[in-house]
């Protein structure tokens, strides 16, 4: 509660990590839960990319804790845990697994080494930076929010691999919410829709098809429109907030209606 009586989110002394800080939906939470109070450990494989959020979060008011870093590389992501656990001790209240590609292509066209690298990125380097990382999160009682996608919860064509590396990161979320519910450690996940940020482009799109999906979005999603980074950010912090203290478990479309849509 704040001094006036109002709900209020307040991170102030806790420590939160998001990975794929440096643009779209990463970059967004970093920028909400900076104004939150938070202290801030950030992650980025894109150098200067990662210096441009933590300038941005200087400007509202926090230090941020930068890390670069490749989170499909074993060494690095050890890496990365270590760092973040010299830098604020044996404290860490909330992972935001946030890192993540977009892969187009079905069997036939997508090879095994680009299949293994959407895996790599989308879910084991999740897995293994949550497992270096849930002594922590267990001593704090934390919690964990996974950016996993609406695919995870309705098929798309020609997105094989991405459809099956969001469906992995549900699973992950619920199977470690069941394994650590007891021990007071919560895991949900949000479950964008398309949402305006560079993720599409990065994939190969080119501009006329990702304006005709923009265009298209007016009858694809309930609420007539794609998202904004901002959003998504929302509903992160919510789910690691008191606010959502008896969720676990959950995998929270933000996709303005999409999942629930019939197909054209």
């Amino acid at each position: 509660m704040g001094s006036n009586g109002k709900l209020v989110l307040d991170f102030t002394g806790k420590v939160v990590l998001i990975t794929g800080a440096a643009s779209g939906i990463g970059l967004a939470t970093a920028k909400m839960f900076c104004r939150l109070g938070a202290c801030l450990a950030l992650v980025d494989q894109d150098e200067n990319g990662l210096m441009s959020i933590l300038q941005k979060c200087r400007k509202i008011g926090c230090e941020p804790y930068g890390i670069c870093g490749d989170l499909i590389v074993p060494e690095e992501v050890e890496c990365i845990a270590k760092k973040t656990t010299e830098r604020f001790g044996a404290k860490l209240d909330v992972l935001v697994n946030g890192a993540g590609i977009l892969h187009e292509g079905t069997l036939q066209s997508t090879e095994l080494e680009c299949f293994s690298h959407v895996m790599d990125t989308n879910v084991k380097s999740a897995f293994y930076l949550s497992k270096l990382l849930l002594p922590q999160l267990l001593r704090s009682k934390g919690c964990i929010v996974n950016v996993s996608g609406v695919c995870g919860l309705r098929t798309f064509p020609d997105r094989l691999s991405y459809n099956m590396s969001q469906a992995a990161m549900d699973q992950f979320t619920r199977s470690m919410a069941l394994d650590f519910g007891t021990k007071g450690l919560r895991v949900n996940s949000v479950n964008p829709g398309f949402i305006c940020t560079n993720l599409h482009k990065a994939s190969g799109m080119d501009d006329k098809t990702y304006a005709s999906i923009v265009k298209s979005s007016e009858k694809s999603h309930a609420l007539g429109r794609i998202g904004k980074p901002s959003e998504v950010a929302s509903a992160i912090c919510f789910l690691a907030s008191p606010l959502a203290s008896f969720v676990t478990g959950v995998t929270l479309p933000v996709d303005g209606g999409k999942q629930v849509m019939c197909p054209p």
